[in-house]
C-alpha cells in the first residue's frame, strides 16, 4: 500500500523534528557560548525556546506577569538570546541617549517594503528620518496645528452634549451605586479613538476622515488595482498587532509562522485585517500625494515630509512615504486615544482626584467678564502648564502605559554593561514600561493612583524612570502633540461634563499586544452646574 512506503520519510521527519527542535536547543543551551544560563528563566524552557514566551503573550498581560517575577528577580531569560530587565536603572543603559544598543531583529522582520522612523534601524538612516520629521512634530508647529484638535473636540462636546443624561441621584453621582443602564448612553472608549483618528488625518494629511460626525469609523480603502470598499478602521488596525504580538518572539521562524497560522480562521481574520489597514494607509497616501503633485500647499504633517522649510523636496519613495504615514495613522491615534480612555477611568475612580483637578481647570477656564459666554473648548495656552492636570495624565500613562510591552534592543557586537554586569554582544534586552513603572523603589505604592507623587522636585526626579514614551534618541517623535490632544480634551471634559461608569467596581478590560488595548468603556454622561 502506499501509505506503507511513506512510512520510512514519516519517521524521518519525525526524527528531524526532535532533533532539530528539542535535542538541539538542550545541546545549545548546555554549551552556552554567550554565557547567559547564569540568568534565572522566567520559564524552566525559557533558555532553550521561545515557545514560553509566546505562550505568556497568548494570555493576554505578559508584562504584568513579568513584573510580579522581576520582584524577586532584577533580569530573567525569556528566551534563548533575550534578557528582561526589571530594576530602572537598566533604563539608562538600554535606551538613553548614549546607548549603544540598537533596535533588534523584530523590527526587521515585522517591517514593510520600507522603514518608518519607529522600526528603522540603520542608525544613520534613523538620523536622517528624524531629522526629516522633527520639524513636523516640533511644538512650535503643533500649536499651529491647535485648531485642528480644538475642531475636533467640538465635534466631542456637540455629540455629548445631544446625549446628555439628566442629572443621577447622589448616590449615583457619588459612584455608590449603578446608574440605569439605559442612561449609558456613550462608549467613551470608541469616542476617543474617533476624536484621534479624526486628529490626526486633520494635522497629518488634512483629510476629514468624518468620524465624529457619523459616531463610527467606516472608511475607504483602497486596493493596489484601484478599486475601492469601506470597512471599518478600528477592526482592521488592532487585531494587526494582535496577530504580531502571539508569534514574534520567535525570530527565526516569524515569517514562517505568520504564513502558516493563516490557515487557522483565528489568525486568518487577523492577516485580512491586516490587509484592509495597508489598503487604508495606500488610499490616504496615494490621495494626500495627488493633491501634493497638483499643486495644493497644505498646512500640515505630510508638507512637512515631503519638502524642507525652504522648500526643498526631499525626494522621498512611495513606499517611504506610505511608511511614514502608516505609523503617524497608528501611533498617531491608538495610544493617544487609550491614555485618554484610561485617565478619565482613573479619574471616575478616584473622585477626590477629579475635584482638584476641576478646582485647578476653573481657574484658567473662568472669563475675566461675566457678561462674556463661558468657555468651551481648553485653550492649550492656558492649561498646558496646569501641574496637577499634567500629574493626572502622567499618573495614568505610569500606571498602564498604552505601550507597555518591553522595546527590544540589541546589544553591540563587542557587548556592553547593563546594571554594572557585562552582556555578550547581538543579545536581545528591554524593559517593559509596565515593569519599570511598577518598580517599588522609584514608584512606591505603585499600584495606587497618586497624581501627587508628579508635583514638585518628587516629580522631577521620578522623570528619568517614566518610560511611557521610551527614552533616549529613539523616544516617542510624537509625544508633543499627543499631550496636546490630551490636555486639551481631558480639560474640555471634565470641566462641562459628569460622568459615572456602569457600576461601583466595573473595571476596564486590557488586552495586551504591542500596546495594552481596552475595552468598551460606556459612562453615563450629564451636564455640570458650573
Amino acid at each position: 500500500m502506499w501509505f506503507i512506503s511513506l512510512t520510512p520519510y514519516v519517521s524521518l521527519l519525525g526524527l528531524f523534528a526532535v532533533v532539530y527542535f528539542a535535542i538541539g536547543p538542550y545541546v545549545g543551551y548546555l554549551r552556552d557560548p554567550k554565557g547567559l544560563r547564569k540568568y534565572p528563566n522566567f520559564h524552566p524552557f525559557a533558555g532553550m525556546s521561545a515557545l514560553p514566551f509566546m505562550m505568556l503573550a497568548s494570555r493576554g498581560f505578559r508584562s504584568k506577569e513579568l513584573s510580579k517575577m522581576h520582584k524577586k528577580q532584577p533580569v530573567l531569560r525569556t528566551g534563548p538570546n533575550s534578557l528582561s530587565y526589571g530594576d530602572v536603572r537598566a533604563i539608562k543603559d538600554i535606551y538613553g541617549h548614549n546607548t549603544r544598543c540598537i533596535k533588534d531583529p523584530s523590527y526587521i522582520i515585522t517591517a514593510g517594503t520600507h522603514y518608518h522612523l519607529a522600526d528603522v534601524v540603520d542608525k544613520p538612516d534613523h538620523a536622517r528620518k528624524r531629522k526629516v520629521l522633527s520639524s513636523a512634530y516640533a511644538l512650535k508647529n503643533l500649536e499651529m496645528w491647535e485648531y485642528k484638535v480644538s475642531d475636533k473636540i467640538q465635534k466631542v462636546v456637540a455629540h455629548f452634549d445631544k446625549i446628555c443624561t439628566a442629572p443621577p441621584s447622589p448616590a449615583v453621582a457619588a459612584g455608590k451605586e449603578a446608574p440605569d443602564p439605559a442612561d449609558l448612553t456613550v462608549d467613551f472608549r470608541a469616542w476617543t479613538n474617533f476624536f484621534t483618528l479624526d486628529a490626526i488625518a486633520d494635522i497629518g494629511l488634512s483629510e476629514k476622515l468624518g468620524f465624529l460626525d457619523s459616531g463610527s469609523d467606516l472608511c475607504v480603502a483602497e486596493r493596489r488595482d484601484g478599486s475601492t470598499y469601506t470597512v471599518n478602521l478600528r477592526q482592521a488596525l488592532y487585531p494587526t498587532a494582535r496577530k504580531q504580538s502571539l508569534l514574534v518572539w520567535n525570530y527565526d521562524w516569524y515569517a514562517t509562522l505568520d504564513k502558516l497560522a493563516n490557515i487557522f480562521p483565528f489568525f486568518h481574520r487577523m492577516q485580512q485585517s491586516a490587509t484592509d489597514w495597508e489598503n487604508i494607509v495606500w488610499r490616504r497616501s496615494r490621495e494626500r500625494l495627488r493633491r501634493y503633485n497638483s499643486g495644493d500647499k497644505l498646512d500640515d504633517f505630510f508638507q512637512a515630509l515631503m519638502e524642507d522649510k525652504n522648500g526643498r523636496p526631499h525626494n522621498l519613495e512611495f513606499g517611504e512615504i506610505t511608511a511614514e504615514v502608516n505609523i503617524m495613522m497608528n501611533a498617531g491615534s491608538v495610544t493617544t486615544a487609550i491614555a485618554i480612555t484610561n485617565v478619565m477611568y482613573w479619574l471616575l475612580k478616584h473622585p477626590e482626584c477629579l475635584r482638584k483637578l476641576r478646582d485647578e481647570i476653573a481657574a484658567v477656564m473662568a472669563t475675566d467678564d461675566d457678561d462674556e459666554e463661558e468657555e468651551i473648548i481648553a485653550s492649550y495656552d492656558k492649561v498646558k502648564h496646569l501641574p496637577y492636570l499634567r500629574a493626572c495624565l502622567d499618573e495614568s500613562l505610569r500606571i498602564f502605559p498604552p505601550t507597555s510591552h518591553g522595546l527590544p534592543r540589541e546589544t553591540p557586537p563587542e557587548g556592553m554593561e547593563i546594571l554594572g554586569q557585562w552582556v555578550p554582544g547581538r543579545t536581545s534586552v528591554s524593559m517593559s514600561a509596565y515593569v519599570a513603572h511598577h518598580d517599588e523603589r522609584a514608584f512606591p505604592n505603585s499600584d495606587r493612583y497618586i497624581p501627587e507623587r508628579w508635583v514638585g522636585e518628587e516629580g522631577k526626579m521620578l522623570q528619568p524612570y517614566f518610560v511611557a514614551f521610551s527614552a533616549g534618541a529613539r523616544s516617542c517623535i510624537g509625544r508633543n502633540i499627543s499631550y496636546l490632544e490630551q490636555t486639551k480634551i481631558l480639560a474640555t471634559l471634565v470641566h462641562r461634563y459628569e460622568f459615572a461608569l456602569p457600576h461601583p467596581g466595573w473595571e476596564l478590560k486590557r488586552l495586551e499586544t504591542m500596546n495594552l488595548i481596552l475595552g468598551d468603556m460606556p459612562v453615563k454622561v450629564w451636564r455640570r452646574r458650573i
